[in-house]
């Protein structure tokens, strides 16, 4: 596995992987007829699960470079959500939070654009993002100097 995964002995995703015993071969899921998801979701939930004093945290950031009236601009954008409990969890309100207020948009005729959507239109992200605001998560962003990219990565 270690040769498929490409790392080496030492390499720190490999004891992730150790941490979950993915490789005991007493290691019981009690499980019926279990699809890969649920196998790996009960792996998860019995080694990853929160403890009740455990708080998680999302860290987001952004740096957006761009081309305006032929000069270099960037601009970087963060955010940080702690959560309050084993519950009420960071990735709970960053992922919860806004579907559910886009369910609400289009219940209340809000978001109108028919079919499936991603959230790059301004009538989607716009009163999500607003509304995120009242529940402490929202994005600072700051105009900073440009500072390149590096092209070899991108097109790697």
């Amino acid at each position: 596995m270690r040769h498929y995964l490409k790392t080496d002995q030492h390499d720190s995703m490999w004891d992730k992987l150790m941490e979950l015993h993915l490789f005991d071969p007493h290691k019981k899921l009690n499980l019926k007829n279990a699809t890969p998801a649920q196998a790996l979701q009960r792996i998860l939930q019995e080694s990853w699960t929160l403890a009740d004093d455990d708080k998680d945290m999302i860290v987001m950031y952004h740096k957006f470079g761009y081309e305006l009236n032929g000069q270099k601009q960037q601009i970087d954008s963060n955010m940080v959500v702690i959560g309050e409990d084993r519950t009420y969890t960071a990735m709970a309100k960053t992922v919860g939070l806004p579907v559910a207020i886009a369910t609400l948009l289009i219940l209340n005729h809000k978001i109108t654009t028919p079919g499936v959507q991603i959230p790059t239109r301004k009538e989607v992200y716009d009163p999500i993002l607003r509304e995120l605001k009242d529940y402490g998560i929202h994005f600072n962003e700051y105009h900073t100097p440009y500072l390149g990219y590096n092209d070899e990565n991108i097109r790697s």
